[in-house]
């Protein structure tokens, strides 16, 4: 696979996750591996910054800014740093006219596609898992010398 016909489908990988990140319940770490493939991309010189665009959804009912990133033939919007405001050019509203091109992929193959170019490995947890007992659950008293320790001082 060539550099570029993989650059293509990172595209198509990150517009499938920022697809299902708009719907889905818990967006943020969906949010988070597009953000950190983007930055991988820039760095690398493989995607490039287009400008500033305002944001649809205003913070707090105040206008803000998003940057528009360009990656093969899709377009995307990240959080813009302070330096972008100094070196890029304000393109005003965003164009609703204009959309990405469909993609067919499923978000688990997105996922492996981001996971692996970005190294990202999940975090282990280190959690014991603890027995769960019915609320309907009595420990055995067999076996023990006093059944009741509270009974013990009301003679």
């Amino acid at each position: 696979m060539t550099e570029e016909e993989q650059v293509n489908e990172l595209a198509q990988a990150i517009y499938t996750i920022n697809r299902h990140a708009k719907t889905a319940l818990e967006p943020q770490h969906l949010y988070y591996i597009k953000k950190e493939s983007i930055h991988k991309l820039l760095r690398e010189n493989k995607a490039k910054k287009i400008g500033l665009h305002f944001s649809d959804n205003p913070k707090y009912s105040s206008q803000h800014s998003t940057l528009l990133i360009k990656v093969s033939d899709y377009y995307f919007h990240i959080p813009p740093s302070k330096e972008d405001f100094n070196e890029l050019k304000h393109l005003g509203k965003l164009d609703h006219s204009y959309r990405n091109p469909r993609t067919k992929m499923s978000l688990s193959k997105a996922k492996r596609i981001v996971y692996q170019y970005i190294n990202w490995k999940p975090k282990q947890n280190k959690k014991t898992k603890h027995k769960h007992y019915s609320s309907y659950y009595t420990p055995s008293s067999l076996g023990k010398m006093e059944w009741s320790p509270t009974r013990r001082n009301r003679r």
